[in-house]
This record gives structure tokens, sequence and C-alpha cells, in this order.
């Protein structure tokens, strides 16, 4: 895992999500210099929250999308009581069923392979789901696939939004400093585990980042972030696999095929 020995690499997550990866990317000999172009807030108005979770009991499964939702939604959940008997989970990927796990919810459906909606869909416990009533933790928004699906399936679908995902308040100096760096060469990639990350780092950094975000290679977890990392010009887009471990083992495949 010597590959990444000198490198620097950008690391936008929101700031309470970054110590693992920044971990990951230092036992590989790497130096996780760390930006977060995203931060997670909480809603304007929990009401919708709290009242969709008081009728928690009556649906059949509960989907969380995310580490972020299964953090903030079990922490509604329980506000209101226990998790209710005979529901069922189901996550997205790996490090939402770690966290789901790390909060006692022991038996959740997952992809093995195909870390996205698309995934989940594949797994034969939500192939047939008519007539079950099923609620989406998320954010604030998002993509509209799952839900969609699972209607067409027959279930009904409710959306439980437990966060925002918002442009993080940095100062004028953190944004100076990490120029300072990317001109003397310090960053040599750049990590963003969703398409609002990259935007944000873009509008953070400003024409000057811009070009500099562009030059880097940059590395995301899904084809619809490499899309839209294309569609704002950046010149080399590597697609790893799911969680940390994917992203860094794509990181360190890539600058060892420059050695």
């Amino acid at each position: 895992m010597s590959a990444l020995a000198g490198r620097g690499i950008l690391i936008t997550r929101p700031a309470h999500q970054s110590a693992s990866l920044a971990a990951r990317v230092g036992a590989a000999g790497g130096e996780a210099i760390l930006f977060p172009a995203l931060a997670i807030a909480g809603l304007d108005d929990p009401a919708p929250l709290r009242a969709l979770v008081a009728r928690l009991a009556g649906f059949d499964w509960a989907i969380f999308v995310s580490p972020n939702a299964a953090s903030r939604g079990l922490d509604s959940i329980r506000a209101h009581g226990a998790w209710p008997p005979g529901l069922r989970a189901a996550a997205v990927g790996r490090s939402t069923v770690r966290e789901l796990n790390r909060q006692g919810i022991e038996q959740v459906v997952a992809p093995h392979q195909r870390f996205d909606s698309e995934g989940l869909l594949d797994c034969p416990e939500l192939a047939q789901v008519a007539g079950r009533r099923i609620v989406i933790f998320r954010g604030d928004g998002g993509r509209e696939t799952l839900g969609d699906t699972l209607v067409a399936r027959g279930a009904t679908v409710e959306y439980a939004a437990c966060y925002r995902r918002v442009l993080p308040a940095v100062e004028p100096s953190a944004c100076a400093a990490l120029l300072a760096r990317w001109t003397r060469g310090d960053v040599q990639a750049v990590t963003a585990a969703s398409t609002e990350t990259l935007a944000n780092l873009f509008t953070l950094l400003g024409a000057e980042g811009a070009a500099r975000v562009r030059a880097t290679p940059a590395f995301v977890p899904h084809a619809r972030i490499a899309e839209a990392a294309r569609a704002l010009g950046v010149a080399t887009v590597t697609v790893t696999a799911a969680g940390e471990e994917g992203l860094v083992a794509g990181l360190v495949a890539w600058f060892a095929g420059l050695r």
C-alpha cells in the first residue's frame, strides 16, 4: 500500500465523516488533506418527520439511503420510542449498514455488489413488495429511482427527509491555504462522494480553484458522480469501488500504475 507515499489526497467529505477515510489514506502512505465541501444540517421544519415517525409501526420496511440518514433517522425514531417490532430495515451501502449495526439494528438487507439504489432494488427481498408500506429515510430531496421503482412494483412509498445537504461555511483563509498548497504541488488527487460535493468545491474555490480541480485526477465511487465531474470539465476521472475501502484501493491502483 506504499503507492500513495508522498501523495496529497484531498478529502471533501463533511467534517464529521472525514476521519476514517483520512486514516485509511494515511495507512496507505498518503497525506490526507481535509477540506469539507459539504455540510449536513438539520431540517428547517422537523414537524413532518416527527409526524411520520409517529406512524412508523404501520410500515413494513424502512430504507436508509446513507449513513447520515441512518444516524439522524434513528435519532428521530428513538426520540419517539423504540424500533417497531416487525419493521424490516434495508440500506443502500455498506457504510449505512455499519451505522445501523452500530446503533443496534442488526438484520439489514443490503446489496452485496452494486452499492446504490439500483443495487438495492436487485435484492430478492424487495422484488415482491405489492401491498407493502415502505418509508425511505434520506436527505431533503434526492433521486427518486428507488421510490418510483418500488411504487411500480406495487408498494406504497413515503419519504422521511431527516437532514439537509448544504454548502459549508469556509473561511477565505482556508480556501487560500488550500490553493497555496495546490500551487506548491501538494495536491495530487481529489475525492468526492456526491455530485453536490463537487459543485460545492467549485463554488468554494472560485475560478482559480476550479482550474486546479479540473487539472487534478478525481476519484469518485459512482458513474453518476463521474459524469458530473466530466461535465464540470475535470479531465481525469476514475470510478472506484464503493466505500472507503474501494476508494483507497482505487487511489492505490491508479498511483501504482504511474510508477
